[in-house]
């Protein structure tokens, strides 16, 4: 978008106001209905960063790209001083980048990644999500790369992999809340999602639209004694509120991916609507529509948007919400300015069958498992089943090619968003609900407060010690996370 200098502020004012009247008339027929569940008390305004005019035009990251079926990358990790949002703050970097270089494969590809560590603590990646190996060489999250030292992942992705976004990020022991707030964290996208589509939305125009967000200790981002209800600065790519072009009538894919340490997001598009195609990376039976999706600490979705008929300005934001009475409230801030002008173009049609996907509503259930969340009355505790984690205790055993279900149950008074590795699962129930066979796969799902969650789990391809967490990664670190191992089927009993 183009802003004259000389334009006065009051003009500009009017100029927005009168372009966000006519997206809103563009898009009639697609009025907002809320989300679900009652509106939550907005929160104080003294938590929420200064709003901001529209920024800089949306760039996605740089990407590193698997060529002849590898992605041979280094990733090295350390502390410098780089523009983030509208600040110059030291920070935690991917290869000198707040907002690093997006990791993109296909399905059957092998990764070869190093990872060089120049921070004067221990580190390591996750691959979030991904269906592939915990033994080392491949995501080992027990591993700990010491400062000055390197390590070498490798390992191939099954030809199974579904596609979408998923997202790398530390897993470092009892510092992941630290180092992914200070910036280590980046996005994965698995090619395929576009062989779903109709051929008139194929060489859709498609854009990451990663949510990280940051508070500010002097001239750093805060990594340590972190507060998840204080004030934060929200970014988009880590810029704060870019500004997204489409043409009238034009549809975009966004991959919207939380791949920040802590807070929730209530995405709201004002005067639009979101077509979700794909979640968590895997992708959805039949695309559903929704006017707000809760994006919980780790969650991602792939959503077709559509413009209006005319040229317009609305707002991409996050809507007030509230995780319980010893959660958080996150305030409503606007997350980044969608400007519709140019050519128009004739709307394509949305798809409404997509892909193909297995149900296990009707598999043998090998075993049942109870997962507990707690916390002390201080919240500066997190239990799984009444124990806090130990790196050398496994609290859990399943047995390779079996299906699981497990119950999930928060006994505390705050939302928490479960995170289980290595395999998807499928989620059966919310509080008793059932969920929609069509778009129920998930590797990170929201359990209620003093709620539960059903999900079944295939344990598939691969064996090992794993985890299962809370992905509040300040709940995390504070002991709410459980070892899982998979054992081969002649290891049953022992």
């Amino acid at each position: 978008m183009t802003r004259s200098r000389t334009r006065s502020p009051l003009a500009r004012l009017v100029a927005l106001l009168l372009l966000a009247a006519a997206w809103l008339a563009g898009c009639a027929g697609h009025a907002p209905s809320g989300h679900p569940h009652a509106t939550p008390p907005p929160a104080p305004q003294d938590r929420q960063a200064p709003p901001a005019g529209p920024g800089p035009r949306l760039q996605d990251p740089p990407e590193l790209v698997s060529r002849d079926g590898v992605l041979k990358a280094t990733i090295v990790v350390e502390r410098r001083k780089v523009q983030v949002g509208d600040h110059r703050l030291y920070a935690l970097t991917y290869n000198g980048m707040y907002m690093p270089p997006t990791l993109r494969v296909r399905p059957g590809d092998r990764i070869d990644l190093t990872m060089t560590n120049r921070v004067r603590e221990d580190t390591n990646v996750h691959v979030h999500g991904l269906h592939v190996s915990p033994r080392s060489p491949a995501d080992d999250i027990f591993v700990a790369i010491k400062y000055g030292g390197s390590h070498h992942y490798t390992y191939r992705l099954p030809r199974t992999v579904t596609p979408g976004t998923y997202w790398y990020h530390s897993h470092a022991d009892m510092m992941s809340a630290a180092q992914v707030a200070g910036g280590e964290s980046g996005v994965i996208v698995v090619d395929g999602l576009r062989r779903y589509l109709p051929p008139s939305l194929r060489g859709i125009t498609e854009h990451v639209v990663a949510l990280k967000d940051f508070q500010i200790h002097g001239d750093s981002i805060r990594t340590h004694k972190l507060k998840i209800g204080t004030r934060t600065n929200r970014t988009v790519n880590g810029r704060q509120n870019p500004v997204i072009s489409l043409r009238p009538g034009e549809t975009q894919l966004w991959r919207l991916a939380n791949i920040g340490a802590n807070i929730y997001y209530r995405l709201h598009l004002k005067g639009g609507r979101f077509h979700v195609i794909a979640q968590d990376g895997y992708p959805v039976r039949r695309v559903y529509a929704a006017d707000t999706l809760v994006i919980a600490a780790g969650a991602r979705f792939d959503v077709l948007v559509q413009a209006g008929g005319r040229p317009g300005t609305t707002t991409l934001e996050t809507l007030a919400y509230d995780t319980g009475k010893a959660g958080n409230r996150f305030p409503r801030t606007d997350l980044a300015t969608v400007v519709t002008g140019g050519t128009p173009m004739a709307p394509a049609r949305i798809p409404t069958d997509f892909a193909p996907n297995e149900d296990l509503a009707h598999a043998v259930i090998a075993d049942r498992k109870t997962v507990v969340f707690t916390e002390n009355d201080a919240g500066d505790e997190f239990y799984i089943n009444a124990r806090k984690y130990a790196p050398n205790r496994v609290d859990f055993t399943s047995v390779l090619g079996t299906v699981e279900e497990w119950t999930v149950r928060n006994d505390s008074d705050e939302e928490h968003s479960f995170h289980v590795h290595t395999n998807q699962f499928q989620l059966m129930s919310t509080d008793g609900k059932a969920t929609d066979p069509d778009h129920r796969w998930f590797d990170t799902v929201n359990v209620p407060a003093r709620g539960n969650v059903v999900i079944r789990v295939p344990f598939t391809d691969f064996t090992g010690r794993t985890v299962l967490h809370c992905h509040i990664l300040n709940h995390e670190d504070m002991g709410m996370m459980a070892i899982l191992d998979i054992v081969p089927p002649r290891d049953r009993g022992k």
